[in-house]
């Protein structure tokens, strides 16, 4: 039988509606109690064998009746999140196309006593109606009971549909902040130390991926005296990427690509820690938040000019509008906050605070409302994307930062000139906070990981699955199942190649939730459905180092190719990446294999900055980029 805690890295969750649940036994004393609810998306609501009187003995069974003979190849068994009575130990799965007759068991074996999620992968792929757990055994032998806080079902994978996982690669650290550099190369760093944070000490460990050999280097800054982990981010206009507070609250540090160098800069006038940040349309960077390090006190904006090196407080942009209603204050209320930037040197804060917030950073600067999130509620730690020009989604998120139920919801919002519209799209699948969301190339926007009940260095509760949001229909689709957890201080990054990387979680010392390595994903857009790879367009020539907004140029490809689009190299930490812009080009073709590309003039369309070209055939299937520094 396939083993105990095996993951199949392949096979995407089957949407559960219209499912039903029926138990051997359930405890009909509370609500929460019963079958049903290991199918209701709530990891808080649970099935509990009988307890009442006299406790109904082991072996308890839940029959899953999916309505229609479905293929499945796993059964995902998540324990409860409020204590560890009833977790299942040893267990054997069964299948039934009637609901009488189950047959041999096609998954068995005892899981370990603890509250992560598990998988029974099945010996082989099966259709059938009905899927039977039967609990034959509790893991910490503490008594007759058997509990379930979610059950569900995989199936078989196709890649042209579900995407595929490489291999795991491992990292010298845990990759707690990721950006995205020319050369093909992945930045990351941690903490003072590779696997714990604490105190501010002054320097920190970094590494570099060479996405093109898979070889990890190692170093560690000590030059610019600053402990970097927490921070904000912001890829600069120039390239370079400018990482501001964090352990050492008060400090900012430059790394720039073309040289490979660490630097300082003047340090913010606030000390912030857990800040957000944005480049302006200016070439200017804006911070804002960031109570989790530094002194009490509103953590108002101000913005740090490349021409000065020097920070510029705002005193008309104040924290406080922008906090979400934490019951922890301040220290919680304004991290992370999702934030995009417009036209002259405007910013729209569109969470995660529920009520919206329209900030200039000119003089003074000032902040207005710019009304609610249509009715949604605060969402810390879920994220937002701008998959357009002027059109974003956010994803998930939690009324407060941990210990708070996540959300399943995400939300459209459409920003034309001083107008913002939200509304509700389609609901994710699985609830998550600390998941990551990377727009791809063709609009879609990929979901990584989280958690359906956050707690930071906890693998409990992981959403396994990720997801694809698809602009045009608003929903969600499975998409192949990761092989390890990625929660709290976990990252994702559009990679040159149109892959995706998703690495990262824990940074708790001596804890079982540390997971210092990361994978690429390689989405279902570049896949047949045998596994090989689709044929994709190819840049040949035309795309200079660097272009000015407005400017057109013509590019060569090989290939189909019926549009180009620019996506901006990013910067990922704690969920957040308001670096993410997707700009979708006006082209036209100017001969055999040429074409004229030309570049938005608005600067608050196409931020100043390093971007990465791509070019799609009308499948939607990428290119790999070119980089292009937009100025």
């Amino acid at each position: 039988m396939a083993p105990a805690n095996a993951m199949e890295p392949t096979a995407p969750v089957l949407n559960r509606t219209g499912w039903t649940a029926t138990a051997s036994d359930e405890e009909t004393a509370a609500e929460n109690g019963r079958a049903a609810n290991v199918l209701d998306g709530n990891a808080a609501t649970i099935w509990h064998s009988r307890y009442a009187g006299t406790p109904a003995p082991l072996p308890h069974t839940i029959t899953i009746d999916t309505q229609r003979a479905t293929a499945v190849s796993a059964l995902v068994y998540q324990p409860r999140n409020d204590g560890p009575n009833g977790r299942v130990g040893a267990f054997t799965v069964t299948t039934s196309t009637d609901g009488t007759t189950f047959g041999a068991p096609v998954a068995s074996g005892t899981w370990r006593d603890d509250d992560t999620v598990k998988t029974a992968t099945f010996t082989r792929a099966t259709t059938a109606r009905y899927v039977r757990l039967t609990a034959t055994g509790e893991a910490g032998a503490r008594g007759p009971w058997t509990t379930a806080a979610e059950i569900r079902l995989s199936g078989p994978a196709n890649p042209a549909v579900h995407g595929a996982w490489d291999r795991i690669i491992g990292f010298p650290l845990v990759p707690v902040a990721t950006a995205v550099l020319p050369g093909d190369k992945l930045l990351a760093w941690s903490a003072y130390a590779v696997d714990r944070f604490g105190g501010s000490n002054g320097y920190t460990q970094t590494a570099i991926l060479d996405l093109k050999t898979g070889r990890v280097t190692q170093r560690r800054v000590d030059n610019t005296g600053h402990d970097m982990f927490c921070p904000g981010i912001v890829m600069l206009a120039d390239g370079r990427v400018l990482v501001t507070g964090g352990s050492n609250a008060e400090k900012a540090s430059i790394y720039d690509p073309a040289t490979d160098t660490w630097s300082a800069t003047t340090a913010m006038n606030t000390a912030r820690g857990y800040q957000s940040m944005t480049l302006l349309s200016t070439g200017e960077a804006f911070v804002l938040g960031g109570s989790w390090s530094g002194s009490a006190g509103d953590k108002g904006g101000e913005v740090w000019s490349p021409d000065t090196r020097t920070w510029r407080r705002l005193p008309g942009v104040p924290a406080a509008p922008a906090l979400t209603a934490d019951p922890a204050g301040p220290y919680r209320a304004d991290n992370h906050m999702w934030l995009y930037a417009t036209s002259g040197g405007r910013v729209l804060q569109l969470g995660p605070s529920k009520q919206m917030n329209w900030i200039t950073t000119s003089g003074n600067g000032s902040l207005t409302p710019a009304g609610n999130r249509a009715d949604s509620q605060d969402a810390m730690t879920g994220n937002a994307v701008a998959y357009d020009i002027g059109k974003l989604v956010t994803l998930g998120g939690s009324p407060a930062y941990d210990h708070s139920p996540a959300t399943r919801r995400a939300y459209t919002v459409s920003v034309a000139g001083n107008q913002v519209q939200s509304a509700r799209t389609g609901d994710m699948d699985h609830a998550r906070a600390f998941g990551n969301s990377v727009v791809l190339p063709d609009g879609k926007v990929a979901v990584f990981g989280g958690q359906s009940y956050p707690v930071p260095f906890s693998d409990a509760t992981s959403v396994l699955t990720p997801e694809l949001w698809d602009p045009a229909t608003g929903r969600f689709t499975p998409l192949a199942t990761m092989a390890i957890p990625r929660n709290y201080h976990s990252v994702a990054n559009l990679l040159p190649d149109g892959r995706i990387f998703s690495g990262g979680g824990g940074l708790c010392g001596d804890c079982a939730t540390n997971h210092a390595d990361g994978s690429v994903f390689t989405p279902p857009y570049l896949l047949n459905a045998d596994g090989s790879p689709k044929p994709r367009p190819a840049i040949t020539g035309g795309v200079p180092a660097r272009a000015a907004a407005g400017a057109s140029l013509t590019v060569t490809a090989e290939g189909s190719v019926s549009s180009f689009v620019l996506m901006r190299a990013a910067a990922a930490t704690h969920s957040t990446d308001n670096d993410q812009r997707r700009v979708p080009l006006v082209s036209t073709a100017a001969g055999a294999g040429a074409y004229t590309v030309s570049i938005p003039a608005d600067k608050g369309v196409v931020l100043p900055g390093t971007y990465m070209l791509f070019a799609l055939n009308a499948q939607g299937v990428p290119s790999t980029a070119r980089f292009i520094t937009v100025s």
